[in-house]
């Protein structure tokens, strides 16, 4: 639906002169527009429905229908909630059917009306309306017409400062007799009112309080007016001034020739001359960078332009275009730096040597993209530093998160003023060589908007097929990054499109186990933060390997190292503040002493857990999360009720797919599972994940809402400190699931004895658990959901394929029903 915003005098016409209103009337939605009683509005009308309503209106006597905005005039089809409940009462004068199939109706507006119920939904909406009458609450006279005089003034003024008002309106107002006509003829033509604003008056029944505002709209707008003439006034005397200026300039130039004193511009271009055959560019580049310098030549110094094209010659004879890192490759030293930096990584460490190998023998080959992958705190960025310490190269690092203007990546064009070439070009001349390590963090967090796709622009940057003639659209010339080792870090990858996700080599850092976290503090953390909190280990301070165990367990559970280094800086700033206030001997934290120094533990303990799996009903699931694995409580519950079936918990789609697969296979198995083939028309069932403030989702979690079902109505507990993980089908084949090292090791942390994996998963453990790790877990492989009550409830899974064997297992569950209820 569209409209002209050209709106026609106001007619006088009595409602008793036309026969009475209707009750029920077709709606008509508008976009961006709001018709006002007494007033001609001209609508082109394209939606099917509407012109469905406009051709069973053209055999009608009174053609009555109601105009009525929408909220939102992007929605093509709007629903009863889209639409305003005021609108306007209208008469369709004339119609008038165009080229497009489209239909050009004239409406003048009669009365308000508020929607009342909705009587017809297609082809177009009917509905039932009461029609409002305008009144006015304020009995003061004088008031009013003083009010009145000014609205008029201020319309006067705004149409002497709108070009794009007629002078006609002015005469039109002044005539209006009536005070209700005047507001809403006023808010109809001035063009600043929104269709938001417009709403507001059409809603609004007491005069008075609609020639407030209308006073209110036209003092703002007489404001916003006559700034807008002032700025436009100031505009042009500075391009006057500016003219005059360039004026003397040219003068001042000619006065310095005559003088002999225009030197210093020639001796400059010889040496941006100099600069450029020494800078080793390219052919294209050098080319380039030789008219660019004819063109400085010709400019005075004194013009915009002449800046512009000296920078651009700047950037190009700055930028290392030959320039590589001469180090020699050691396999043993990068391997030494390495282990020096960080701990375990083994397959990370491994895929470096391989590359650096690769490197020492074949100098030209291309270097690849790495993605360092996984939770924060577990080192990306820090192992990005060493291997440029392990080939001795330049390390730049540009982080991209919320980056959304593709000029980041690609540079501005020259035509821009202030325009400079992107992050990347800016980097590499920052690094001073063409073969640094470039790492860009934080690729999973790039936005787009309306200024470009930065991920997009990224797809040439980081594809060695073609970096090597990377164009900044600022340099304009090709630059070859096929040297640069680009390292990208993510904390997850669904967020990375697929196109530049292929161009990358995934390298997953999955976390670290209890025994790694201790190394990692023992040998880096402790002796950093110590340092930096004026504390000398052995001297003034010294952590237990227990205490520092529990600091893991009970304190900082994540699968990477920020939290952990920030509990020890904790506590190195608790002791230099104990040293400055005279304590110096020296002081050993043992493990019951961190609750005085920390507080209480901020984890369930391993007891805890014990307590939520001992009644029936409660499962331990296993999930994976961005910040690593975590262990996720399913609990059911049953209650008397007719198939009722609640899921809470925030849950998404999926994990509620799940609840209802693993329903559906427990109702299906109910006999040989011993349960009440008739349970579920009894009962109402509630499966509830504690934390519900936080939004849960996922297939991983079939096998543990199955077990929590299955122990609620047998009366079984799951098996103490057995967790579990896995998709079902209705089939009761349990599917392979991602994230097996995050949950595995989340299971380790929180005291897990027992772990219930898909069978399809134990190449996962093999290939990413540490043996320590595995040796400390006893980890059950299953290929079905038997399998898993088995070895969870210890239940056997009893198959009936008789009338007699049902019938007897269906009394049989009906008896342990029973009893159960009992106790």
């Amino acid at each position: 639906m569209t409209h002209e915003t050209k709106i026609a005098e106001p007619q006088t016409i009595k409602l008793d002169d036309i026969v009475r209103l209707p009750e029920v009337i077709s709606l008509l939605p508008v976009r961006n527009a709001v018709l006002f009683p007494l007033a001609v509005l001209p609508l082109t009308v394209g939606r099917e429905g509407s012109i469905k309503l406009l051709e069973d209106l053209s055999g009608v006597e009174n053609r009555f229908l109601g105009v009525i905005a929408q909220r939102d005039p992007s929605v093509e089809s709007p629903q009863p909630i889209d639409l305003f409940s005021v609108g306007t009462v209208a008469l369709a004068a004339k119609q008038l059917r165009v080229k497009d199939n489209s239909i050009v109706v004239v409406t003048q507006g009669l009365r308000r009306f508020r929607v009342i119920e909705i009587v017809q939904t297609h082809p177009y909406y009917t509905a039932r309306v009461e029609y409002l009458t305008d009144r006015m609450d304020l009995p003061d006279k004088e008031k009013v017409e003083a009010m009145r005089r000014s609205v008029e003034s201020l319309f006067q003024q705004t149409v002497s400062l709108t070009p794009g008002l007629a002078s006609d309106l002015v005469t039109i107002v002044l005539n209006l007799e009536d005070i209700a006509q005047l507001t809403d003829f006023v808010a109809s033509v001035l063009p600043s009112l929104s269709v938001t604003t417009k709403q507001e008056f059409l809603e609004t029944q007491d005069v008075w309080k609609r020639l407030e505002k209308l006073h209110f709209e036209l003092t703002r707008e007489i404001q916003i007016l006559e700034l807008k003439s002032k700025i436009q006034s100031q505009v042009q005397d500075e391009v006057g001034k500016n003219q005059r200026e360039y004026y003397l300039r040219e003068q001042m130039k000619a006065i310095q020739k005559e003088l002999g004193e225009g030197e210093d511009s020639s001796q400059e271009i010889e040496d941006l001359r100099k600069a450029i055959v020494d800078a080793g560019l390219s052919e294209e580049a050098k080319a380039e960078a030789l008219r660019e310098l004819k063109r400085l030549a010709k400019m005075p110094q004194a013009s915009a332009e002449y800046t512009v094209s000296r920078t651009y010659l700047d950037w190009l004879v700055s930028l290392p275009w030959q320039k590589l890192s001469e180090s020699e490759i050691d396999l043993e030293k990068a391997r030494a730096i390495l282990d020096r930096d960080h701990y375990g990584l083994r397959k990370i460490k491994e895929r470096i040597l391989e590359y650096l190998a690769v490197l020492k023998l074949t100098p030209e080959g291309k270097a690849p993209i790495l993605c360092f992958a996984g939770p924060p705190g577990v080192g990306k960025t820090s192992l990005g530093k060493s291997v440029a310490d392990a080939l001795g190269r330049k390390f730049v690092r540009l982080s991209l998160g919320g980056i959304r203007d593709e000029a980041e990546i690609r540079g501005h064009r020259r035509t821009y003023i202030g325009s400079l070439p992107g992050q990347i070009i800016q980097g590499i001349r920052r690094a001073g060589e063409r073969n640094p390590v470039f790492m860009l963090d934080e690729i999973d967090k790039i936005g787009m908007d309306f200024r470009g796709d930065p991920a997009s622009a990224l797809l040439e940057v980081l594809d060695p097929q073609q970096n090597h003639s990377f164009r900044d659209h600022y340099l304009d010339v090709a630059f070859d990054l096929s040297k640069v080792l680009f390292i990208t870090t993510a904390n997850v990858l669904d967020t990375i499109p697929p196109a530049l996700l292929d161009r990358m080599e995934v390298i997953h850092l999955h976390g670290y186990t209890e025994e790694e976290k201790i190394q990692i503090a023992e040998r880096y953390l402790i002796p950093r933060q110590a340092a930096e909190n004026g504390i000398k280990l052995e001297e003034h301070l010294k952590i237990n390997p227990d205490a520092l165990k529990s600091l893991i367990r009970y304190y900082t559970r994540e699968a990477g190292l920020r939290n952990l280094e920030r509990e020890i800086s904790r506590i190195c700033r608790k002791r230099a503040r104990q040293l400055v206030e005279g304590l110096t001997t020296p002081v050993v934290i043992e493990d019951s002493g961190l609750a005085e120094l920390l507080g209480a533990p901020k984890f369930m303990v391993d007891e805890q857990i014990d307590q939520r799996v001992s009644v029936p009903g409660v499962a331990v699931g296993l999930a994976w999360t961005p910040s690593g694995g975590d262990v996720l409580f399913v609990e059911a519950s049953r209650m008397k009720g007719e198939k009722s079936f609640v899921i809470t918990g925030q849950l998404g789609n999926v994990m509620q797919e799940s609840v209802k697969a693993a329903l559906t296979w427990v109702r299906a198995h109910a006999l040989e599972l011993g349960i009440d083939e008739e349970f579920y028309s009894k009962s109402d069932i509630h499966i509830h994940v504690p934390a519900g403030a936080i939004p849960k989702d996922g297939p991983s979690a079939g096998v543990t809402m199955a077990t929590a079902l299955v122990s609620l109505l047998t009366g079984r507990r799951v098996k103490p400190r057995l967790a579990m993980t896995g998709e079902i089908t209705l089939t009761g084949r349990v599917l392979p699931v991602g994230g097996i090292k995050e949950k595995v090791l989340a299971a380790h942390r929180v005291g897990i004895r027992e772990v219930i994996l898909p069978s399809q998963n134990e190449k996962n453990v093999i290939e990413d658990l540490r043996p320590e790790v595995a040796q400390q877990l006893t980890l059950h492989f299953v290929n079905s959901v038997e399998e898993v009550i088995r070895i969870a409830l210890d239940l056997e899974f009893r198959p009936t394929s008789s009338v007699l064997d049902r019938e007897f297992v269906a009394k049989e569950s009906r008896e342990q029903q029973r009893r159960l209820s009992l106790n």
